[in-house]
């Protein structure tokens, strides 16, 4: 009998693996936090043995998801500026209370978000936003996993006074935070209308140099397009390919408003494209044409983007949302399938992080893992795994959020945050957020 850290058995488990395969009645070994073995539980019970052995019972076990797009500390803003367009909502209402956020604002924001993903199974993130040190300790404290990125512009922000102080802060922070192995770094230029084509290009340059990926929001409405055309000439996915931006290290966050050269052009480069469903409709910015994206082969992933626009940080309902407004967009109940959106929560958004040992349950990869409760009435009867997943559960049913196997969340209780003191600190920024909207008004 070999000994191991962990022993994890349920019911199910949804392995994510090469071959989609779902294993009843299962176990899992987990050592060094690492998966050392995943069978039929009878198997696992006659190779290893831990002093940690879990008994989860009628439980799934899964690959935690992966957000590719958020703003974790808008957490804060959830909520504040609701139903208006894009550009009204940035310019006249988020901009202008983000400009004066504190680095302790947003690592309680951070941490709040960090404590919603968890809750609702989300292990990995990928994170645009400011001060985006502040969000690093909140999710070093948490025990999650992300891709950040400090919100780069062509004007100041709340971290740095212009853009060179900015890419100035990206290779600090690298330099910082890089032998955590929780928390990597990307560069992030914001957008193509809050950048220059200079600012753009030296986050190219700077990219390369670090060996560091990229991430964008690009071509998210048709108002984006008219003013990137009449800026620069291009539409924003020709204009950010002009400038070298498109590539295998690139993710592009929304792609609403593509023409179909746009899209071969998208999977000629290898660009990552992380599909944001709820957020472009609650604001009104169109439906992403991910079923042709697929089609030409573009990795397109799952984002729930920030609080403030969403306003969830939940997964399981984003899946949900996904596979249902590509249905009646295409008015085809084939389109969207739950094992393409399943897969664009996990296998596909470890590909946009760059890391390629997470997003599946095989032997060698991260033990990031969670376990759903299968006798909730939503999950009853279960004919399909997979179908169950995308189409029935809401988030709640996730009882145990563990990463790199240290448990994270287990049966309402937060191993590393201390929830109660979260939520009265959420209570005292949710009045500042107030006070600076009503000044403004």
């Amino acid at each position: 009998m070999q000994p191991c850290d962990t022993l994890l058995f349920a019911e199910i488990i949804v392995t994510q693996n090469e071959s989609r395969s779902i294993i009843y009645n299962g176990g899992i070994a987990v050592s060094e936090g690492k998966i050392l073995c995943i069978d039929a539980a009878d198997v696992v019970r006659s190779q290893y043995t831990s002093k940690n052995t879990i008994e989860l019972g009628s439980s799934l076990l899964m690959p935690g998801l992966i957000n590719s797009h958020t703003h974790a500390a808008m957490t804060l803003l959830r909520g504040a500026a609701d139903d208006l367009p894009l550009m009204d909502w940035l310019n006249n209402h988020i901009f202008p209370v983000e400009q004066n956020l504190t680095a302790e604002q947003v690592e309680l924001g951070a941490l709040l978000a960090c404590a919603e993903m968890t809750r609702y199974g989300t292990t990995s993130f990928t994170d645009m936003y400011l001060i985006e040190d502040a969000t690093y300790k909140a999710v070093d404290q948490s025990g999650l996993r992300v891709l950040g990125g400090e919100a780069l512009f062509m004007f100041p922000s709340p971290a740095y006074k212009d853009f060179d102080a900015g890419i100035a802060l990206v290779r600090e922070l690298e330099t910082k935070w890089q032998n955590n192995p929780r928390i990597r770094q990307a560069v992030m230029p914001h957008a193509v209308y809050t950048t220059t084509p200079e600012i753009l290009t030296t986050c190219r340059d700077v990219a390369e140099e670090l060996n560091l990926p990229i991430h964008i929001h690009l071509a998210e409405t048709p108002t984006e397009t008219a003013a990137c055309v009449e800026s620069f000439g291009k539409r924003p996915v020709e204009y950010a390919h002009s400038l070298g931006l498109l590539g295998k290290r690139t993710t592009v966050a929304h792609a609403v408003d593509l023409t179909d050269d746009e899209i071969s052009l998208l999977a000629e480069t290898g660009t990552v494209v992380a599909h944001n469903p709820e957020s472009n409709m609650k604001l009104a910015s169109g439906m992403a044409p991910i079923e042709k994206m697929l089609a030409k082969g573009v990795t397109v992933t799952l984002g729930t983007d920030g609080a403030a626009s969403n306003n969830a940080l939940n997964m399981f309902t984003e899946m949900a949302s996904c596979a249902f407004l590509h249905k009646v967009q295409h008015i085809d109940p084939t389109v969207a399938s739950a094992q393409t959106v399943l897969d664009m929560a996990t296998r596909n958004g470890a590909c946009s992080m760059g890391q390629s040992d997470i997003g599946a349950l095989t032997v060698g990869n991260q033990a990031d893992i969670i376990a759903l409760d299968l006798t909730q009435p939503n999950m009853l009867p279960m004919h399909n795994p997979v179908s169950q997943l995308v189409y029935a559960t809401c988030g709640a049913e996730v009882h145990m959020t563990m990463v790199a196997g240290e448990i994270l969340y287990h049966d309402g209780r937060y191993t590393q945050i201390d929830y109660p003191a979260l939520i009265e600190s959420a209570k005292d920024v949710a009045k500042w957020v107030q006070k600076k909207i009503q000044k403004r008004s």
